[in-house]
């Protein structure tokens, strides 16, 4: 083995050091575990308690009635004449497995009867309207 004098110079590693770059990869990969679950959005809602067995709302489409009277198709805002001119198309493209009904303990009945009518007329069938369970002890 020879010494290197003063001026040479060492030679140049074109490796990529990849176990620093898998640690970072699987950080972040946790922390985003992690934070999905929380970071589902939607209409902040007060929903009325019933006892029923819980549904999963998540496989279907979701039609929120907020206490003002906006209603939402899972993130869109509409207004009702918006919704009723507009639900037909929206609902031939993603109602494939139901539509799930939120609506405010707030909001009128008669309010929530109209926009069922206009989930009906469009064809839809398989309709479901979420509550929140009941505390109940027996």
């Amino acid at each position: 083995m020879r010494r290197r004098s003063r001026g040479e110079r060492t030679p140049l590693n074109a490796e990529i050091n990849v176990v620093s770059l898998i640690d970072v990869m699987m950080l972040l990969m946790i922390i985003f575990m992690i934070t999905a679950p929380m970071m589902q959005g939607g209409v902040d809602i007060s929903l009325p308690k019933a006892e029923a067995k819980p549904l999963e709302a998540n496989s279907g489409m979701a039609v929120t009635i907020t206490r003002d009277g906006t209603i939402f198709v899972d993130d869109a805002k509409y207004s009702l004449s918006e919704f009723r001119s507009t639900f037909r198309s929206i609902a031939s493209r993603q109602a494939k497995k139901g539509v799930y009904v939120r609506a405010d303990q707030n909001v009128p009945y008669g309010k929530v009867v109209v926009v069922l009518g206009i989930i009906r007329a469009a064809g839809v069938t398989n309709t479901g309207l979420v509550a929140e369970p009941e505390n109940v002890s027996r």
